[in-house]
């Protein structure tokens, strides 16, 4: 047969069934992509997307009808997308995910069935495009696997420097916080310096990849409904303390894991709500007789000055029953006071054990006021606040802070804001001023100076200040020093005014030696979820570090409300640049589409914008931070900042007080069944014009991606002397997520959201769970590279500890799950060491 009767056999074939899903997927496609792209170019965005769907149109026109005229429309549009894509996204990786996947994808098919059009392309053209386009494919998701938006570490990484460690206090004697002894942890964040930097240096850079599980703790203690433990133990001695989901206190032996008692303080499952957990506990030493000072007095002149620090982080024989005591926080609002040595409940604190810090605080329906950080202590005197359960009413309980000897119990002083005549209890038949700001967060304690520093959070009504006082516009979002033995503020420090943001302070403060021209100055770090951070005198609370007032949005339901100034902080911020519609993500160009809408239509003027009503506001960063309760890691002797942060906005707006009501919107107190979910995702905001409906992280409904392109979460270390980024990374793969809520298990470097801290050590390692992927890592501190990484059996939102016993170094963390984050529930208690015998 010739060339000429072999072409004219081909052109009389007809339409390839496969030609025809090809050519209605793409009428399909056009026409959503076409009309979607019309709504938001007259919304003021991108063109492309008309002019991408009229070329999906008309090529799919062309290709049901045969025509060859069909694949070079769809080449043209593929150029097009090509050029387009380069122009709005540079070389940013995940920006060229959604605009030319698909495309690519569609392309490979039609140039595979080129050859069957009524005048046929050359199989040999059409099968080395779809060889290119399988390359291009192929090379993009192997490009998937290497970090993008990574700050790579420069050389002259900060070297360790031998540093000084708290001053004693001659007021009171010391607590093994106070001073750490090198192989324990024996505050939240180690010391009460909170820190979070352990000097143990037998797990090093080198090692770390042989670490493997040492003992595995079960607590038995894991409900049915999305409730988790976060809990950070402490180790004492020869013992581990922790508390569980439902706050059961548990004693495990530091050798082997095994449990060694156990008291359970009856919390009851309605009293606990959805957006608590327990944390951590404290541990107290009851003073002996000669005191620590007296002891350090009498052997001072004797002793070398190593000898000195070890005599002084030797802990106390204990003298009788309670002498050295657990104290934890319930989700039901109590304070327990149990012996270290036995569990037992210590009769001489409060009633029989317990103090219950609702009292005076008038109506509390069970779930709103949770302890769920471990207590500071300072002088002997425990200092508590607690979470009111966000967005329900405007006059929630108080948010008082409450200050109990750590002996007996009994009250010392209470802060209630707006009323600062009182400095205890309110007199019979009142009440503490309810709707206050609350700390729901760790304090801060220092001993030498008698102050606690409170991080504290907003009023009761996040999102509408006009009910205000002066006193809750003074102190809201603010890090409060507090005198431990008058009860008043010494100094305050104000991170937002007005915030209608939720920005309270979620991160524990941590005390350092900040060097100035003048010579190192006491001070302590202040995190914030809108991620700048702050360095200030912590005798006096004045900025050691250069901060700006800058002009900021207004508007909103309340203009006249709205301050029209904030502070910035030019020392160091995490927070990123503002989001603009090319930011807008997703897996395919649709749902990109649909958030690039969502963009256009919300409300968004850049940092601070105010929330409306008529429509949606978007907050960025959202209320996740930013910094959140798991706070930063702190090397004194390098001077570096560890600090993992959120990189997602929420999706806000108010709903009219009428709307909600016929939304059923309710108080949970008033609900039948548990709401759980995110918190601000329909809350009722009662007592405000507005309840409050919050797309956390903004995602879309029916694929569960977020709208943000990635990272949504980062790690990085910060040189404390200047400033200055050392090195930045995306932190989380994207194991435990996917479209549709799938764990799509790829180890892809997404940056995930993260809730929890990290731990740092004299050795130069990082190690940190806090990610959705459900992983323990340890990281090089130098350079930020991940050196080892252990698969948890549940999700990992905790920080860990490290400590030594009997010459061996363990790293810790607590695998309960995070109901926000949706990673899986658990009860796992986890210890990780090198194998017996191999610390090389």
């Amino acid at each position: 047969m010739s060339a000429s009767s072999d072409s004219e056999v081909v052109s009389s074939r007809p339409r390839h069934a496969l030609i025809t899903v090809l050519s209605l997927l793409l009428l399909l496609l056009g026409g959503v992509i076409g009309g979607l792209g019309a709504w938001l170019a007259l919304l003021g965005g991108s063109w492309y997307y008309v002019l991408g769907g009229i070329g999906m149109l008309a090529s799919g026109v062309l290709l049901w009808r045969n025509q060859r005229s069909g694949a070079w429309v769809f080449a043209a549009l593929f150029v097009g997308t090509l050029l387009w894509t380069w122009w709005e996204s540079g070389s940013n990786y995940w920006r060229w995910v959604p605009r030319l996947g698909l495309v690519t994808a569609l392309g490979f098919v039609l140039a595979l069935l080129a050859p069957t059009l009524r005048s046929p392309v050359p199989a040999r053209i059409s099968r080395s495009i779809a060889g290119v386009l399988a390359l291009v494919f192929v090379a993009a998701f192997t490009l998937a696997f290497v970090p993008h938006g990574v700050t790579a570490a420069a050389p002259g990484f900060p070297q360790p420097l031998a540093v000084a460690g708290m001053s004693p206090t001659k007021e009171a004697p010391l607590q093994p916080a106070d001073r750490p002894a090198p192989e324990d942890w024996p505050a939240w964040g180690r010391s009460n310096e909170a820190t979070r930097f352990s000097p143990s240096q037998q797990i090093t850079p080198d090692n770390v990849a042989n670490l493997q599980p040492a003992w595995t703790f079960r607590t038995g203690d894991l409900p049915d409904k999305r409730w988790g433990a976060e809990t950070t133990p402490l180790k004492v001695g020869d013992s581990l303390y922790l508390c569980t989901a439902r706050n059961q206190l548990i004693a495990l032996d530091a050798a082997t894991g095994k449990e060694r008692w156990r008291f359970d303080p009856k919390v009851k499952d309605a009293s606990i709500p959805y957006t608590a957990a327990c944390r951590g506990v404290s541990y107290y030493e009851v003073p002996a007789t000669p005191s620590r000072d007296t002891l350090l007095n009498d052997v001072a002149a004797d002793l070398a000055l190593p000898t000195l620090l070890a005599t002084a982080a030797a802990p106390v024989a204990p003298r009788a029953a309670c002498a050295a005591r657990i104290i934890e926080g319930t989700l039901d609002g109590r304070l327990v006071a149990v012996d270290a040595a036995t569990g037992a409940p210590c009769r001489d604190f409060g009633n029989n054990g317990q103090v219950d810090i609702t009292v005076g605080m008038g109506d509390v329906p069970p779930g709103y006021v949770s302890i769920t950080a471990p207590p500071a202590i300072v002088r002997g005197v425990i200092v508590t606040g607690h979470q009111v359960l966000d967005g329900q009413r405007r006059d929630a309980p108080s948010g008082v802070i409450q200050a109990y000897d750590a002996v007996t119990g009994k009250l010392r002083w209470a802060w209630d804001m707006d009323r600062p005549d009182r400095s205890g209890a309110p007199p019979e038949g009142e009440i503490y001023t309810r709707g206050t700001p609350n700390m729901w967060t760790t304090a801060t304690g220092d001993d030498a100076l008698g102050l606690v520093y409170l991080p504290m959070g907003n009023s009761a009504g996040d999102y509408w200040s006009g009910s205000r006082t002066e006193n809750q516009n003074r102190y809201a979002t603010s890090l409060v020093a507090i005198d431990v033995t008058s009860g008043k503020p010494a100094w305050h420090f104000q991170a937002v005014r007005k915030d209608v943001w939720d920005y309270d302070l979620g991160s524990q403060a941590t005390l350092v030696d900040y060097p100035t021209p003048a010579g190192k100055v006491p001070a302590i770090l202040l995190p914030t979820k809108q991620g700048d951070m702050y360095v200030l005198d912590r005798r006096t609370g004045k900025l050691l570090t250069d901060a700006e007032e800058r002009d900021v949005p207004g508007g909103g339901v309340e203009p006249d409300q709205r301050a029209p100034r904030q502070l910035f902080s030019l020392f160091h911020t995490l927070r990123k640049d503002d989001l603009t519609e090319r930011d807008m993500w997703g897996i395919t160009p649709i749902d990109q589409l649909v958030c690039r809408i969502q963009f256009r239509k919300a409300s968004y003027k850049g940092f601070y914008t105010p929330p409306e009503t008529d429509r949606h506001s978007i907050e960025y960063p959202g209320y996740n931070g930013g910094s959140d309760w798991g706070g930063v890691a702190v090397d004194p002797r390098r001077s570096v900042i560890i600090a993992n942060y959120n990189d997602m906005p929420n999706y806000n707006r108010l709903v009219p007080r009428a709307v909600a009501d016929r939304k059923g919107w309710l108080p949970r107190e008033q609900m039948t069944a548990d709401k759980g979910g995110a918190e601000g995702a329909g809350d009722p905001q009662v007592g405000t014009p507005y309840a409050i409906d919050v797309n956390a992280g903004w995602r879309l409904p029916f694929t569960k991606l977020l709208c943000k392109q990635p990272p949504y979460g980062g790690i990085r270390a910060i040189d404390m002397r200047t400033g200055k980024t050392l090195w930045d990374r995306p932190f989380g793969s994207a194991r435990g997520n996917g479209p549709f809520g799938l764990r799509s298990g790829l180890p892809i470097d997404i940056g995930t959201p993260n809730n929890g801290g990290s731990v740092v050590t004299a050795s130069g390692l990082i190690f940190i769970a806090a990610a959705t992927d459900d992983l323990l890592r340890a990281i090089d501190m130098e350079t930020g590279k991940e050196l080892w990484h252990a698969k948890l059996p549940a999700g990992g939102q905790a920080n860990p500890m490290i400590y030594e016993y009997q010459g061996r170094q363990y790293v810790v963390i607590m695998a309960g799950g995070h109901h926000f984050m949706e990673t899986p529930p658990g009860d796992y208690v986890i210890a990780y060491a090198l194998p017996e015998g191999k610390k090389i």
